[in-house]
């Protein structure tokens, strides 16, 4: 093989590196996100079933709100 042939398959392997690289970088961030929001829903979660297990303490079941 010639020197401008092994210069072309050089220069796309670093191409093809350097994109491997960046690819990584960006499903890191993405899983980093990703964690961020699931954490966020849990917390959300649970603060509204906090919410509804206090309204439901102050009601009695099956009676009508003062307001019927």
């Amino acid at each position: 093989m010639n020197e401008e042939r092994f210069v072309d398959i050089e220069s796309k392997i670093a191409f093809q590196e350097d994109l491997i690289e960046e690819l990584n970088k960006t499903i890191y961030q993405q899983q980093q996100r990703l964690e961020r929001l699931e954490a966020f829903c849990e917390a959300l979660a649970g603060q509204i079933v906090s919410l509804s297990e206090a309204r439901n303490e102050g009601m009695p079941a099956n009676e009508r709100p003062p307001h019927y």
